[in-house]
C-alpha cells in the first residue's frame, strides 16, 4: 500500500510549525553544545608554558591520564558520596512535604506554601550559603541552642566538615526536589486513591501501588534536577567544607583559576560529565528493573480469581 500523500496545504502548515523549535534548538546549541564542545577541544591540548593557559597545536589524550590520578579519584569519591546522600535526603524530605502540599493543604492556601518554598531562590546562592557560616560557627545559633539545652558545655562548630557541606546542599537544592514532586502528585486523580481504599487497600499499599507509580515522572525529574547540579557544585563545598569537604567542582575550578591549566581542567570536566551520565544511566537501569519486579508482583483479584490465573 502506497504511503499517504499530503497536499500542498499540509506541507505549508508543517513548515511554520517546525520553525517553533528553532529558538529552543538555537539555545541548546549556543549554551550547551558549543560550551561542551569547546571544553572537549581544550581537553585535547596542553599547557605550553608557565604563563600560558592552553595550546592545541598538538592534540593528545595525556590530560585524561593526568585527570584520572589519585587526587581526582579521591575527590570524585567524596563528591559521589555527598551527591548520593544529598539527593537521597532531598527525596526523603521533599516527598512527604510535596504529598502533604498536594493532598492535605487546602487549594486556596497552596500558593502561600509554594511561595514560602520559593523564598530562598529570591536570594543569591552564594549569600544563602555564607549565611550558614553564621549559623554553624561557634558563636552561631546552632551552638548557642545546644548549649542552652544543656547538650554541650563548650561552643560547637560544624564548619569545614562534610556534615556542613551535606546540610548546605540539602538546603540549597531541596526546593528543586519539592517542585516537580508537587506537580506530579497534584496531577494524581484523588478518586484513584479513594477507589484503592474502597477495595480494601491500606494507606501503605495505596501509596506504594497507586500514588508513587503515578508520580514516578516527578520523582525522576526531581532526582535529576538535584543530583546533576549537586555533583558540579563547588560554592557550597568551598564556603562550608574547606579541605574536609573537598568536591570535584573545587578541583576543576582550581585548574582554571589557580593553576591556569585549562587543558587539565577541561579533561577533568569532561570526565566528570561522562561519569555523571554513566551514573544516571545505571540508576535508570536499576530503577527499570525494580519497577519490572514490582509490576510482576502486582495482582488484581476479581471475584476471588487472580488476574492471569487459569479459570
Amino acid at each position: 500500500m502506497s504511503p499517504r500523500r499530503r497536499g500542498p496545504g499540509a506541507v505549508r502548515r508543517a513548515g511554520p510549525a517546525g520553525l517553533l523549535s528553532v529558538p529552543a534548538l538555537a539555545w541548546i546549541a549556543l549554551f550547551f553544545v558549543a560550551p561542551v564542545g569547546l571544553v572537549f577541544w581544550y581537553s585535547l591540548g596542553r599547557k605550553p608554558g608557565l604563563y600560558q593557559t592552553h595550546a592545541n597545536d598538538v592534540l593528545t589524550l595525556d590530560r585524561y591520564r593526568e585527570a584520572l590520578g589519585d587526587t581526582f579519584l579521591a575527590s570524585f569519591a567524596n563528591t559521589l558520596r555527598i551527591g548520593l546522600a544529598g539527593t537521597a535526603l532531598c527525596l526523603a524530605i521533599g516527598l512527604p512535604f510535596a504529598y502533604w502540599l498536594a493532598v492535605k493543604v487546602r487549594p486556596e492556601r497552596r500558593f502561600l506554601v509554594l511561595a514560602l518554598v520559593l523564598v530562598p531562590f529570591w536570594t543569591n546562592f552564594l549569600i544563602r550559603t555564607i549565611g550558614w557560616q553564621v549559623v554553624l560557627s561557634p558563636e552561631g545559633f546552632a551552638s548557642q541552642a545546644l548549649q542552652g539545652l544543656g547538650l554541650i558545655d563548650a561552643p560547637f562548630s560544624m564548619l569545614f566538615t562534610r556534615g556542613a557541606v551535606l546540610l548546605g546542599v540539602v538546603y540549597n537544592y531541596l526546593p528543586m526536589m519539592i517542585l516537580p514532586l508537587y506537580v506530579a502528585l497534584d496531577r494524581v486523580d484523588g478518586s484513584l486513591r479513594e477507589a484503592s481504599k474502597d477495595l480494601g487497600a491500606n494507606r501503605w499499599r495505596t501509596m506504594t501501588q497507586i500514588t508513587l507509580p503515578l508520580a514516578r515522572p516527578g520523582i525522576a525529574a526531581g532526582l535529576l534536577l538535584v543530583f546533576i547540579p549537586l555533583m558540579g557544585d563547588y560554592i557550597t563545598a568551598s564556603v562550608l567544607g574547606g579541605a574536609r569537604g573537598n568536591m570535584i567542582g573545587q578541583l576543576v575550578a582550581s585548574q582554571f583559576q589557580q593553576a591556569q591549566n585549562w587543558a587539565l581542567g577541561s579533561a577533568m570536566a569532561v570526565v566528570l560529565i561522562l561519569v555523571i551520565a554513566a551514573t544516571i544511566l545505571a540508576t535508570a537501569v536499576i530503577g527499570a528493573v525494580c519497577t519490572w519486579l514490582l509490576t510482576r508482583r502486582r495482582r488484581v483479584e476479581i471475584g476471588g480469581i487472580a488476574e492471569g490465573s487459569p479459570a
